[in-house]
């Protein structure tokens, strides 16, 4: 068993820390949607509150770090220190509608990385309602809680599960996604789209989902689930199979026998 390093203790106590306050508030959105105002304004409470949280213990550990969280945006710091990235609350719409689906994420990035560029070298993803904790650390795995995390064995499409975030109003290119769709739903057993970008790539690498594409994402959506994929022996890549999802803003996460293949269906797709 791994235990946690103290950068991710860290983290860990942040998520749980802010998870009591957003079950309360999600127990209270149940009872909200019959009202005429709507649960809107009151989830977005909600996420600030849980944002401010997560920075108040962030920060008390690590005073002189940077922060980019969602909310918040850029918070200032020394620019020769990692920074913290953060979601305090990715699934927001499940939230809103009182599906119990959605998660905590937090990320460390490097900005002196292995190859003298930024590199996301901790990520934890916390599931408030489960209690699900699923953390990696580079080049000591993927984990959930203290359980070591594979991606999945499945070689054939042809039994393999994979997830997705469809476009909606104002987000995302429809006609990409829907040629994207049109090439990988016929080849596989199914395809899921559940809400919280941050817990597929978590359930892609614990071997739950058998891969992942999404677009139109921001670094807190994805940051600490790319290394959770990657330290379980899974690949994210953008859509052409290359190393370049953050720039291109293009995620496509598999096992490590299923990714080329899927490659393969999604750049078919779009050429």
């Amino acid at each position: 068993m791994a235990a946690f390093s103290g950068l991710l203790t860290v983290m860990d106590r942040a998520a749980r820390k802010a998870a009591p306050r957003l079950r309360r508030d999600f127990n209270e959105v149940t009872h909200l949607q019959v009202s005429r105002k709507g649960p809107a304004d009151f989830v977005s409470m909600a996420d600030k509150r849980a944002e401010q949280t997560l920075i108040e213990e962030l920060r008390k550990a690590r005073p002189d770090w940077r922060i980019l969280a969602e909310e918040g945006g850029e918070l200032p710091g020394d620019p020769d220190k990692p920074r913290f990235i953060v979601d305090p609350l990715d699934g927001t719409t499940n939230f809103l509608h009182g599906i119990p689906h959605f998660s905590i994420a937090i990320a460390v990035e490097d900005p002196n990385g292995s190859q003298g560029k930024p590199e996301i070298t901790h990520g934890l993803i916390y599931q408030p309602l489960t209690d699900e904790s699923f953390w990696a650390e580079k080049g000591r795995g993927a984990w959930l809680q203290d359980q070591r995390l594979r991606v999945s064995a499945r070689r054939d499409l042809s039994e393999a599960l994979i997830a997705t975030g469809i476009p909606f109003m104002g987000h995302g290119n429809f006609a990409e996604w829907s040629r994207i769709f049109g090439a990988v739903a016929p080849e596989v057993a199914g395809i899921r789209r559940l809400g919280s970008a941050a817990l597929d790539l978590a359930w892609v690498a614990a071997g739950r989902f058998d891969g992942y594409w999404e677009s139109d994402l921001k670094p807190w959506d994805v940051a600490a689930g790319m290394l959770l994929v990657k330290e379980a022996g899974g690949f994210v890549t953008d859509y052409r199979g290359q190393d370049m999802a953050m720039q291109r803003n293009q995620f496509l996460a598999a096992n490590d026998g299923l990714h080329s293949k899927l490659h393969k269906l999604v750049a078919n797709a779009l050429r």
